[in-house]
């Protein structure tokens, strides 16, 4: 029987495969191609362009610690332990990836809003209040940006070697001696990948962070909410906004494309 020819593209699915890449294409190319080049640098540097990215990288990185020190332990978890429901929890963890972001929004109001199910004991009993602050801003892109981490660290804990945890368990090392001493190790470039991919979806979280922080310049007021208030009032300065998210998922997407992709 003759073999196809390696790497010759079907003349049935060269057609609309071309369609579907000029498709994902074309609108990223309409923003490079409508930018003001001209005045970006100045835009740039504008005041409240400034803040809107000072604000993002602040709460996005703390968002992404905020996922690490929940996420790991939690894929660890799902990964390792064996207990009732485990495939239910994990539908769980991965529901905000499908969810509307609104949805999430709404959600978290209900449980941190002054009125909620927590909020309310935490502004009775330590005064503090998230929704319409720069904390509720972490809280809801740590919200939808979480599962990101857990799916890729879980991942990386079940491609690991066991062999390695036991046998640090039978040279005496504890169960957290050998998680902090073998486990990570062992999956670390799984968690930084988790971390990076998690700290880019909250960057450019949008939806849940309007509606349960609100859109307040300097204290909520993240790029992505930026380029909408700009859609608004000043078209160019949305495309240079959007510019700057744009630069910053293609670098990371193409710094972590060997983590998911094998290609020559």
């Amino acid at each position: 029987m003759r073999r196809p020819a390696s790497g010759r593209a079907p003349a049935a699915l060269l057609l609309p495969a071309t369609l579907g890449l000029a498709f994902l294409v074309l609108p990223l190319l309409g923003l490079v191609v409508r930018a003001p080049w001209a005045t970006l640098p100045r835009r740039l540097v504008e005041p409240g362009v400034l803040t809107a990215l000072r604000l993002s990288l602040q709460t996005a990185s703390l968002a992404t610690l905020l996922c690490l020190a929940l996420g790991v332990p939690l894929a660890w978890l799902l990964a390792r332990v064996q207990f009732p429901g485990r495939r239910l929890v994990r539908a769980l963890v991965t529901v905000p990836l499908v969810l509307p972001p609104v949805v999430g929004g709404v959600a978290l109001l209900l449980v941190f809003g002054r009125r909620g199910l927590l909020g309310a004991w935490l502004s009775n009993t330590f005064g503090v209040t998230l929704p319409f602050t720069t904390p509720g801003v972490v809280v809801a892109e740590a919200f939808v940006a979480m599962p990101f981490l857990v799916i890729a660290v879980e991942g990386a804990l079940r491609g690991a070697d066991a062999r390695y945890e036991e046998a640090a368990a039978t040279l005496g090392a504890g169960r957290w001696t050998s998680f902090r001493r073998v486990t990570l190790p062992l999956v670390a470039p799984g968690v930084a990948a988790g971390a990076v991919l998690c700290w880019a979806r909250a960057l450019g979280e949008f939806g849940a962070t309007i509606t349960f922080a609100g859109n307040f310049p300097g204290r909520t007021q993240t790029m992505p909410l930026a380029v909408y208030l700009a859609l608004e009032q000043d078209l160019d300065a949305a495309i240079v906004l959007s510019l700057v998210l744009l630069a910053v998922s293609v670098t990371i997407l193409a710094s972590l494309r060997d983590k998911w992709i094998a290609a020559p």
